[in-house]
């Protein structure tokens, strides 16, 4: 019989998911699982200009521009904001993530924001070039930021937002005007699945790699030595290199006694313009917009047992169903039940099952999921799903240190960013039409209410 190895908790307001199932003892990982690809954190808004949201006669001023993200082992990345409503806080860490985990996903015209990414600066270095396709006089750095930010917040948050300066305004309805809808891009390094189980004795995979770069490192687990876990192509080639489309297993010696493993790949690459770009402390969304040769990586996780119920579980962010996609592959000869949410879910043997776990928007969850011989996977982030109404001052000022907002006069290591409705009734109260909250800068939906001239 199963025998429950967990109960339901509550972390900031979302469920912290236990399973049910055997007892015992093995490898247990309670690492974050990650959908792979580059982890960066964000410095600041380093090139930009200004810009002016309009919401209910008020006219808003904001810095529009681009950032800049280091990149953990390596690299930097430019970014621009595609979340209006949500701040950005100082130092969050991001990870690159498809367009389905991001408001993005439920956006008809995310394929024309990638247009506007490939179209315009950075990728597009030669300003002449592009002042003369926008019809403008002339476009410095500053001036060209602005206006791509500005054009991408139109498609992004359907803002009814203006650079200030005329150039960048005449760049930026160039652009919007401009835009075809663009294919999203492929990861720079992903592994699908992300998790396999099996018996000893088995090959367990395959695991396929799926990457931009030439080629990518395999480190297979850290107690290959002793456990005589391999990571082998299917002739049964130790892997220590791969490409993409590559399959790889881990090869279970027959002896071995039920546990886990984890096998890795690393590569270095120029992650792809138009790659979302999600954090873990509800710091707004970015969008690739330039990426100089990075480090990615991405991991895999086996489980193995001689008999009962065998689980892989992985998660995906599912914004279309406002929560994050559980699935369940037991490979074992008994059923693996587990609860979720207050309910009980049962895979029969041989079979797989995804249950989706409800989540609020912009609050931070972490579950994790335990099973028999001492199967353990965590499951960190933040539903970042829309861009419209989900800002308070109360979850802004619960957020990491305040960063002011980058205006005229201030040094360009400050971020530029957003609050949202909820936070309306406070600018009423301010002489400026302006509040800086929990380090965020006010951004409201655009309603332009007259065209720019020069």
């Amino acid at each position: 019989m199963a025998a429950r190895a967990g109960a339901v908790a509550l972390v900031s307001g979302l469920a912290a998911a236990s399973v049910l199932s055997g007892a015992g003892t093995a490898l247990a990982d309670g690492t974050p699982q990650t959908q792979g690809g580059a982890t960066a954190t964000i410095n600041g808004l380093k090139v930009y200009g200004q810009a002016v949201i309009h919401e209910n006669g008020a006219d808003l001023p904001v810095s529009a521009g681009l950032f800049e993200m280091s990149v953990d082992g390596g690299g930097t990345l430019q970014t621009y904001c595609v979340d209006l409503h949500n701040p950005t806080q100082r130092d969050a860490r991001y990870q690159e993530t498809s367009w389905s985990g991001t408001s993005l996903g439920g956006n008809k015209d995310a394929g024309r924001i990638r247009w506007i990414l490939q179209n315009s600066y950075p990728q597009v270095n030669d300003l002449a070039a592009l002042a003369r396709q926008a019809g403008a006089s002339g476009l410095t750095e500053q001036d060209a930021a602005a206006g791509t930010q500005v054009a991408i917040w139109r498609y992004s948050d359907r803002a009814k937002v203006d650079a200030v300066d005329p150039q960048a305004e005449k760049l930026a309805d160039y652009l919007e005007r401009s835009a075809r809808d663009v294919a999203e891009p492929q990861a720079s390094l992903t592994l699908d699945p992300s998790a396999v189980s099996g018996r000893p004795g088995d090959l367990l995979g395959p695991v396929t790699v799926h990457t931009n770069a030439r080629g990518v490192t395999v480190t297979p687990p850290a107690d290959a030595a002793t456990s005589g876990v391999r990571i082998i192509d299917k002739t049964g080639k130790v892997m220590t290199s791969a490409k993409d489309g590559s399959r790889l297993y881990f090869d279970i010696p027959e002896d071995a006694t039920d546990g886990s493993a984890q096998l890795t790949v690393q590569a270095s690459t120029t992650v792809p313009v138009g790659r979302a770009f999600a954090s873990e402390s509800r710091s707004q969304t970015q969008i690739l917009a330039g990426s100089s040769e990075s480090t990615v990586s991405a991991t895999a996780s086996a489980t193995w047992a001689a008999e009962g119920a065998i689980p892989a579980v992985s998660a995906r962010t599912d914004c279309a169903k406002g929560g994050v996609d559980v699935t369940a592959v037991n490979k074992g000869d008994r059923p693996f039940t587990f609860e979720l949410m207050g309910a009980e879910h049962t895979v029969p043997a041989g079979a797989t099952r995804t249950v989706t776990v409800p989540l609020q928007e912009d609050h931070p969850y972490d579950f994790t999921i335990t099973g028999p011989n001492g199967f353990n996977r965590r499951f960190t982030g933040v539903l970042d799903c829309k861009t419209q109404g989900t800002v308070t001052t109360k979850t802004t000022q619960t957020l990491s240190e305040p960063t002011p907002l980058t205006v005229p006069g201030t040094t360009d290591n400050d971020l530029a960013a957003t609050g949202g409705s909820a936070i309306t009734p406070l600018i009423a109260g301010v002489a400026i039409g302006l509040v800086v909250i929990g380090g965020a800068a006010l951004v409201i939906l655009r309603n332009r209410e007259t065209e720019q001239t020069d």
